[in-house]
């Protein structure tokens, strides 16, 4: 069992919580491609068995999020789990679509961001958390991020929230995103809410619930039900190549191969059409990467 599972995490369960339950239900390798927040909800790849070996291609995907921000307070944490530490009043008169779409523009393309101090970024070896937890004072050095577009969803004068969508690069805190809206509003914020929608090609709509992979797989239904993206079909879009079989001996032991083509990851086939796995080409090298 090698491929993709997308599941639709719940709130209150952390993404090892989901990958721990996934080991269980499957009795397989599990592993997953970015860490959702407790309290975030939405898509989490879990890679299955030597589909773990996957994460370098996935770990870089772009994301898309869908996320309520609560203007007025600022929390130690940057989400609704956090202390208050901060109050300031909103203008209400600048909460309209016109001043927050204005105010969205703004914030699209290439940029620097700091990270929240609650986080699992490492500095000197230490998580952030760890040290936000000991009260350490840690300097907070921005990142280069990109934000490739935001929409307004909705946004309330009376309850001071703006929900919308933003579409991102990797490595973008959706915390630290709401609290630099809530900067150029002039007063500060938090991130009430976050859902993923979108990791790369996967999408939510196609996501299952772990309790409902369990229901599957209690009831043999996994190869009906499709419930494992293959690998095969993951790579469907990239180009492959047939390997003959004294060529695919050598490729299966190690051995790079003198191949003038395009630079890329490649679909392996033997001589019956039966797939293999993958493998990369550079410098005209073909080398051995996930093999089935």
């Amino acid at each position: 069992m090698d491929g993709i599972v997308i599941i639709n995490k719940p709130k209150q369960q952390t993404s090892h919580d989901i990958v721990r339950k996934a080991k269980k239900i499957l009795n397989e390798k599990v592993g997953h491609t970015g860490t959702l927040d407790p309290n975030a909800t939405g898509v989490l790849p879990l890679l299955i068995g030597k589909g773990t070996e996957l994460s370098k291609y996935l770990i870089n995907h772009d994301k898309t999020y869908e996320a309520i921000l609560q203007l007025g307070e600022k929390r130690d944490t940057g989400d609704v789990e956090g202390k208050i530490i901060e109050q300031k009043n909103v203008t209400e008169k600048s909460l309209n679509t016109e001043n927050i779409n204005s105010v969205f523009k703004t914030l699209i393309g290439k940029q620097e961001q700091i990270p929240p101090i609650y986080s699992a970024l490492k500095v000197n070896g230490k998580k952030l958390y760890e040290y936000a937890r000991k009260g350490q004072e840690i300097e907070l050095k921005p990142r280069k991020i990109e934000i490739y577009n935001i929409k307004l969803i909705n946004y309330s004068v009376e309850e001071k929230q703006i929900k919308f969508e933003v579409f991102c690069g990797k490595g973008t805190y959706i915390r630290s995103l709401c609290e630099d809206i809530a900067t150029k509003f002039e007063t500060v914020g938090y991130m009430k809410s976050l859902k993923r929608i979108q990791v790369g090609d996967f999408k939510i709509e196609d996501s299952i619930t772990i309790d409902e992979l369990n229901n599957i797989i209690q009831k043999n239904e996994l190869d009906k039900t499709k419930t494992i993206i293959t690998l095969e079909k993951l790579f469907e879009k990239i180009p492959s190549i047939r390997l003959d079989n004294r060529k695919l001996e050598l490729f299966l032991n190690g051995v790079m191969l003198t191949q003038k083509q395009n630079e890329g990851v490649y679909k392996i086939y033997n001589q019956k059409d039966e797939f293999i796995g993958t493998g990369t080409i550079k410098d005209n090298l073909l080398k051995r990467d996930i093999i089935l």
